[in-house]
């Protein structure tokens, strides 16, 4: 089982990005796709999820109204959308994947590597 992030980059304060997340190696039917983010010298935290129909999402206080999570046809591609992006958003993104929306990282069994986001001012 793999999962595949990419999309990161450098990017001005104010800007966007489009993260991906494609999934590999199994069927990820019924499973909740996530996002986590970690800055350097802090803890990896929450910033969204979707359900398996992309019917239900979860957002971090810091990410509501300014990123939104998508599932893609496929359902084994996660999308995040980030915009407004703000130094404070500067972190590795990883995704991954468990069997509800959970926003604490122990409940998700499987995890990207990791895709770096760079907000200058």
């Amino acid at each position: 089982v793999q999962l595949q992030a990419s999309g990161g980059g450098l990017v001005q304060a104010g800007g966007s990005l489009r993260l991906s997340c494609v999934g590999s190696g199994r069927t990820f039917s019924n499973y909740v796709m996530g996002w986590f983010r970690q800055a350097a010298g802090k803890e990896r935290e929450f910033v969204a999820a979707i359900s398996w129909t992309g019917g239900r999402t979860s957002y971090a206080d810091s990410a509501k109204g300014r990123f939104t999570i998508s599932r893609g046809d496929a359902k084994n591609t996660v999308y995040l959308q980030m915009n407004s992006l703000t130094p404070e958003d500067t972190a590795v993104y990883y995704c991954a994947a468990a069997k509800n929306i959970y926003s604490s990282s122990n409940y998700y069994t499987y995890w990207g590597q990791g895709t770096l986001v760079t907000v200058s001012s």
